[in-house]
């Protein structure tokens, strides 16, 4: 199967609209070496034909014109099957909006955040005004079927992050999906938000080909060493890199060919190419995501 990273930044993306940390700065005024980004999402599929999006962004529209393989094909359509939502938070589903014009959309999403988009921010409500909206339950544990040569199973990603709509069940509020190729019995593992890396969710990990993973902040007190916020990462519902219980710590047990980190908040310095956070992450084997990168597994 092939992996195709849409949008590796966290929400806002890189630079962000209203920032202007040290590396938003950098990045529009070329002081130092970085590149921009757009918001986190990836493709998959297992022909290089029918694709499917694991999380459908804002960016939806320039994500699938930098991306060839997702151009519709005359007399056959659009080559997107279906969306898989890790939650529902605005960066990960504003993007189906943008999906109305086709003659209809299939997602896929847990009880929590199906709700959460029907009566919450209203998505779902929104959008089948346009077109018709399949909505299929993704339970976590079980195994399901997407479409030819791929399965994937869903997995449960406790958090404490403050709600901001009464979502009916706090259980697959936030989910990590393992995507496997059925021919081969490989997987990855894609979990662009995850509060702290239980033994649960590290069990998830296993045997796994490779692992994109939130690398959304460096520090837990990243926002308000910047005087940018007085929330720390963990309040925010991301692990962060560095540190006791961090994720890297982690990473660097576990015997995955690829390590990649996704959903990159813009005032991460891994962002910046030279930043010597950055050069850790590579003495640790340890990719930074980049829109466009792609993968087969």
């Amino acid at each position: 199967m092939w992996v195709r990273v849409l949008g590796s930044a966290a929400g806002g993306g890189f630079p962000q609209w209203n920032c202007a940390c040290p590396s938003c700065s950098a990045a529009r005024d070329g002081s130092r070496p970085c590149v921009p980004r757009l918001q986190s999402s990836i493709a998959v599929s297992a022909d290089r034909h029918q694709w499917f999006l694991l999380n459908c962004s804002p960016d939806i529209q320039s994500q699938i014109e930098s991306f060839e393989a997702l151009h519709p094909v005359p007399g056959q359509g659009p080559r997107v099957q279906a969306v898989l939502l890790t939650d529902a938070e605005l960066d990960h589903s504003l993007g189906l909006l943008l999906m109305r014009e086709g003659r209809g959309v299939e997602v896929h999403a847990t009880e929590s955040a199906h709700g959460t988009l029907t009566s919450g921010t209203g998505i779902l409500q929104t959008l089948q005004q346009y077109c018709p909206v399949v909505w299929t339950p993704v339970i976590p544990g079980v195994e399901a079927q997407l479409g030819a040569g791929l399965s994937y199973r869903a997995f449960n990603v406790p958090t404490a992050k403050p709600k901001r709509f009464a979502e009916t069940t706090s259980y697959g509020r936030v989910v990590g999906y393992r995507v496997t190729d059925i021919s081969t019995d490989r997987s990855f593992v894609y979990l662009p938000g995850v509060q702290k890396l239980t033994p649960g969710v590290l069990g998830e990990f296993q045997d796994c080909s490779a692992i994109l993973l939130d690398g959304s902040f460096w520090r837990d007190d990243e926002m308000a060493s910047l005087d940018l916020a007085d929330k720390t990462s963990r309040d925010m519902g991301h692990v962060p890199i560095s540190g006791p219980g961090g994720s890297l710590e982690a990473l660097s047990a576990l015997k995955i060919p690829r390590k990649i980190y996704v959903h990159i908040n813009n005032t991460n310095p891994i962002l910046l190419d030279d930043s010597p956070e950055r050069l850790h992450l590579d003495r640790h084997g340890v990719e930074v995501a980049v829109d466009g990168l792609e993968f087969e597994i």
